[in-house]
C-alpha cells in the first residue's frame, strides 16, 4: 500500500517582529508575481524602490500589536491545528504544516514529505475561496516543488471549499453563539483583492464585470470568481444561521491604493454603520481560517476603534475557525474521504 499524508499550507508569517525579518517575508510575499501581479521589472522597482524602503517598519509594529509569547497567531493555531488534526487521524495518515512564506517553507516540507517515504500527499490549501494571489499560488508552488525534488510523488488537491455543507456547518458552529448576543447588525468581511484579479481570473473574458450583476447569474467561469465564492460563503451561512436579510452585509477589507478593488471597503462600513444606527455590531472573517493579522490587528483593533470612534456602542469580532473541534472535524472528514475513496 502507498504511504499517504495530509499537507496543510497557510500564508505564513515573519520570523519575529523585527524590521528586518519582517522586510524579508514582505519581500517573498509581495515578490510573488500572483500577488503583485506586475511585469518582472515594474515589480522589482516598485517592491525595491518603494514598499520595502517605508512598509516594513509600519507592519513590524502592526505585527507587535498581536504577538504572542509562543509567535505569531497565524503560525502558532496552524500547529495546533497540525497536531489536532494529526491525533483525529492516528496511524491513518500523518500530517504536514508549511507556509506559502516564511517557514516552514513548502520546500523544506516537501523535502521531509519525501524523506519519510510518502508516496502520495493530499495537498489542503487553508484558503475556502479561489484567489490567484492565495489558493492558487499555494498550489502552484507545491506541484513546482513536488516536480522539481520528486517526480514520482503524487499530489492530490482538495479544491476551494467555501460552500461545502460541512465547512458551512463549520462556521455556524462557530458563529451561532455570538448570534445569541445583543447585536443590531452582522458585517462580513473578506479580503480584498483587485477587481484586476476577477476579470483576470475569468477565462472567457466575458462574464466577471461585464454582465449585470455578475456573481448572481450561475456560470462556470465562478470556479475562479473569488468575489462570487465570499457571497456564496454568506448566502449558505445566514441561509443556516437564519440571519435576516435586513441585518447583514459583506464587505473587503486590506486594499491597496493606485486601482479599484473590491467594494464597499471595510474600513467605510465602519464609519457609516453607527450612523444609521446599527450601533452593536458583530463582524466574521470566512475569508480567513486562522485569525492572523488581518483579522486581529486591522480588524480588532484599528476595525473597532473606527466603529467606536463612528458613535458605536459594542463590537466584536466573531473568531475564526482555529483550531476548533467543527474546523478539525470538517478538515478530518474531508480527509478521510479521499483516504477511503481518493475524492477530493
Amino acid at each position: 500500500m502507498p504511504k499517504r499524508a495530509v499537507l496543510l499550507v497557510n500564508l505564513g508569517s515573519p520570523d519575529s517582529t523585527s524590521v528586518p525579518d519582517v522586510r524579508r517575508y514582505l519581500r517573498e510575499f509581495l515578490g510573488d508575481e500572483r500577488v503583485l501581479d506586475l511585469p518582472a521589472p515594474l515589480r522589482f522597482a516598485l517592491l525595491e524602490g518603494i514598499i520595502l524602503r517605508t512598509r516594513p517598519k509600519k507592519s513590524a509594529h502592526a505585527y507587535r500589536e498581536v504577538w504572542t509569547a509562543e509567535g505569531s497567531p497565524l503560525i502558532v493555531t496552524s500547529q495546533h491545528t497540525r497536531t489536532k488534526l494529526a491525533a483525529d487521524l492516528g496511524a491513518a495518515a500523518p500530517v504536514y504544516l508549511a507556509m506559502r512564506y516564511g517557514t516552514p517553507s513548502i520546500a523544506s516540507v516537501i523535502a521531509q514529505i519525501i524523506a519519510d517515504g510518502v508516496d502520495e500527499v493530499l495537498l489542503f490549501p487553508q484558503y475556502p475561496h479561489y484567489a490567484m494571489s492565495s489558493w492558487e499560488t499555494v498550489v502552484v508552488k507545491v506541484y513546482e516543488e513536488a516536480a522539481k525534488q520528486s517526480p514520482k510523488l503524487r499530489v492530490a488537491c482538495v479544491q476551494p471549499f467555501y460552500r461545502d455543507a460541512d465547512y458551512i456547518e463549520a462556521l455556524a458552529a462557530v458563529t451561532a453563539p455570538y448570534l445569541q448576543k445583543p447585536h443590531d447588525y452582522v458585517l462580513f468581511s473578506y479580503h480584498g483583492i483587485p477587481e484586476r484579479h476577477l476579470r483576470k481570473g475569468d477565462p472567457s473574458k466575458a462574464h466577471c464585470m461585464k454582465v449585470a450583476d455578475c456573481c448572481a447569474v450561475c456560470s462556470p467561469v465562478q470556479s475562479t470568481c473569488y468575489k462570487a465564492q465570499c457571497l456564496a460563503t454568506t448566502r449558505a451561512l445566514v441561509a443556516k444561521l437564519r440571519i435576516p436579510a435586513e441585518k447583514y452585509s459583506v464587505s473587503f477589507q486590506s486594499r491597496l491604493v493606485g486601482e479599484p478593488w473590491l467594494s464597499p471597503f471595510t474600513d467605510y462600513e465602519l464609519k457609516r454603520l453607527p450612523k444609521e444606527n446599527k450601533k452593536r455590531l458583530l463582524i466574521i472573517c470566512p475569508a480567513f481560517v486562522t485569525d492572523c493579522l488581518e483579522t486581529l490587528e486591522e480588524i480588532r483593533g484599528e476595525g473597532m476603534e473606527t466603529f467606536m470612534e463612528a458613535g458605536g456602542e459594542a463590537f466584536e469580532q466573531i473568531p475564526c475557525l482555529n483550531d476548533q473541534p467543527p474546523y478539525i472535524d470538517f478538515l478530518a472528514k474531508r480527509v478521510r474521504r479521499w483516504l477511503a475513496d481518493g475524492s477530493v
